[in-house]
């Protein structure tokens, strides 16, 4: 039985990893030096840290960072970034912002205010990975006009990461409104 459990666990976190890329390609809109608003992208990988557990979620949270990885290196590779700084974004943008999705689980034991409480705190934690990197990586690509490249940081990354994480909390509640999801979902809490 538990081996069944394993392969079930497995096969739903591959389909959710899948479903979260194919969401991330759904652009409605674009940053230019990177970061995007999708289709809710974050949810699935969110969901299964709910459903899981943390532990699950961020090994499931490091496979998606990995897959955006590598389907942004070609633009990534494009800027024109010193050796240094592509491993500071590798590390920062990539492996650490994304991988704190992971952390939507942690209040998954108190109901859908626990959930889209542990939704929000780890997307906030995406975009403080961002604004770190912004302000460190990206500083000298900042606009002449502004003169603190944290507050820079913190507007450019928020035009993308607050609609995702108000799009990604509505998605939340609306599923959580379905009776069938939910009873699925609190099978496992």
């Amino acid at each position: 039985m538990e081996r069944k459990t394993n392969i079930k666990r497995l096969v739903l976190t591959a389909i959710m990893i899948a479903l979260a890329t194919v969401l991330s390609m759904v652009k409605i809109f674009k940053m230019p030096l990177g970061g995007s608003v999708t289709l809710l992208s974050m949810l699935p990988i969110a969901l299964i840290s709910v459903e899981y557990g943390i532990k699950w979620g961020m090994t499931a949270s490091f496979a998606y960072s990995l897959v955006q990885m590598g389907l942004d290196m070609a633009e990534v590779f494009s800027w024109g970034l010193s050796p240094l700084a592509l491993i500071g974004t590798i590390a920062i943008d990539y492996i650490l912002a994304y991988s704190s999705i992971g952390l939507a689980g942690m209040f998954r034991k108190k109901g859908v205010a626990g959930v889209c409480t542990g939704i929000a705190i780890a997307l906030i934690l995406r975009f403080i990975f961002h604004v770190i990197s912004g302000t460190i990586i990206f500083a000298s690509w900042m606009p002449e006009e502004w003169n603190n490249p944290l507050l820079y940081s913190v507007c450019y990354n928020g035009l993308y990461m607050l609609p995702e994480l108000v799009f990604t909390m509505i998605g939340t509640v609306i599923l959580f409104k379905i009776p069938q999801f939910n009873k699925l979902v609190s099978s496992n809490l």
